[in-house]
């Protein structure tokens, strides 16, 4: 199939599910055309099969702000007609999912379905705005088919939107081929040169992440088992993480890595990964270090109890609850016959439920009944 896929391409889960989706696809022998407005930052080695379109939006003294939505339209048109594209997956509602339906309409009489996956934030915070309750609503109706994260994400955009049309759930995926356990000791040394324990958060560090509670896990931990916190990313609430980091004195054991493309090496080398979000649609994070052999210490909040089994693969908290993570953690760590089980059921879990070999199948076969209705 040629598949156009259209995504944020910043640090995000939307932006990274939409990316490797295309790297998976291209794998098993479809032709993937990204129609972005950057290069996608996971998107690193070169495949004869992936191509990258970019969306220009024209800047003129009349509008206040750029009309990014109506260039990406044009573009996803342009591109469906030279490339021939069987279908777009446009990834996060607005304005995505709005651009392919204006793309498909310029199309007609021609027949251009349109695929949207929620991924949280889209119905949760921007869709149910007023400004744009009416047309996220719209734009659902008007996909061809529709995919949520997580059942909990299908549940609220249901109740939210008041939609009667299916939604399928399709969970995040990971790699496992990628994504495992490094061995070598060598590759922790830069980061813990005294053998310490390695604590790692990834996200886009907005106030939903609870950037600061890591910190605090970290210096509680600290008191009891020696270790260092890994903070890949960056975002709006670094500053606030950092300025409590030398308050509580472990601006010395926390290292900010910045946005990271190879989050694998990262995992690979880490013992515990802190997700103490107050709200996540399914923990793309978490998956990512569960397959790596990190149990997760994150907030039952969301999705992620559908990943997380508590006590088994990770441990959860109700969110804010820095003193029970905390207190989960520094068990795992002193604890190796509990750590080595609950790690090996982290990368179990990956391996038998949300292992990119048995979600991909799953959108190729949505692919295939989208465009049989179409035909």
């Amino acid at each position: 199939m040629k598949i156009g896929i259209t995504c944020y391409p910043t640090y995000g889960g939307s932006g990274v599910v939409g990316t490797e989706l295309g790297i998976e696809l291209a794998a098993r022998g479809h032709e993937v055309h990204f129609i972005t407005s950057a290069w996608p930052f996971r998107l690193r080695q070169p495949n004869p099969l992936i191509h990258f379109h970019e969306v220009e939006v024209m800047t003129y003294p009349l509008f206040d702000h750029p009309p990014y939505a109506l260039a990406l339209a044009t573009r996803m048109a342009e591109v469906a007609e030279l490339a021939g594209l069987d279908l777009l997956h446009v990834h996060y509602a607005i304005p995505h999912s709005v651009s392919a339906f204006l793309a498909r309409s310029m199309l007609a009489p021609r027949r251009l379905p349109f695929i949207t996956t929620l991924h949280g934030t889209d119905i949760t915070l921007v869709g149910i705005d007023s400004s744009y309750l009416g047309i996220t609503r719209f734009a659902i109706e008007q996909s061809d088919a529709v995919t949520a994260v997580s059942s909990h994400l299908q549940k609220s955009t249901v109740e939210a939107f008041e939609v009667r049309r299916e939604i399928e759930v399709i969970y995040n995926f990971v790699n496992c081929d990628n994504y495992k356990r490094i061995t070598d000791p060598a590759a922790r040394l830069p980061f813990a040169p005294q053998g310490e324990r390695i604590l790692v958060h990834m996200s886009n560090f907005r106030a939903v992440k609870r950037v600061t509670d890591t910190v605090e896990i970290l210096a509680r931990v600290r008191e009891k088992v020696p270790a260092k916190l890994l903070l890949a990313g960056d975002g709006p609430e670094r500053a606030a993480a950092e300025l409590l980091a030398h308050k509580r004195g472990v601006h010395e054991h926390t290292v900010f890595l910045g946005k990271q493309d190879n989050v694998e090496e990262i995992l690979g080398i880490a013992d515990l990964l802190l997700m103490p979000s107050e709200m996540e649609s399914f923990g793309l994070a978490a998956l990512e270090g569960m397959a790596c052999e990190v149990p997760p210490i994150a907030c039952r909040v969301g999705g992620v109890p559908e990943l997380v089994t508590h006590g088994v693969d990770g441990f959860l908290a109700e969110a804010g609850d820095v003193a029970t993570m905390a207190g989960d953690a520094i068990r795992l760590l002193e604890n190796p016959s509990l750590y080595e089980q609950v790690s090996k059921a982290a990368r179990q879990t990956a391996l038998t439920r949300f292992c990119s070999t048995l979600i991909i199948p799953r959108y190729e076969e949505l692919y295939r009944r989208v465009l049989e209705r179409a035909a």
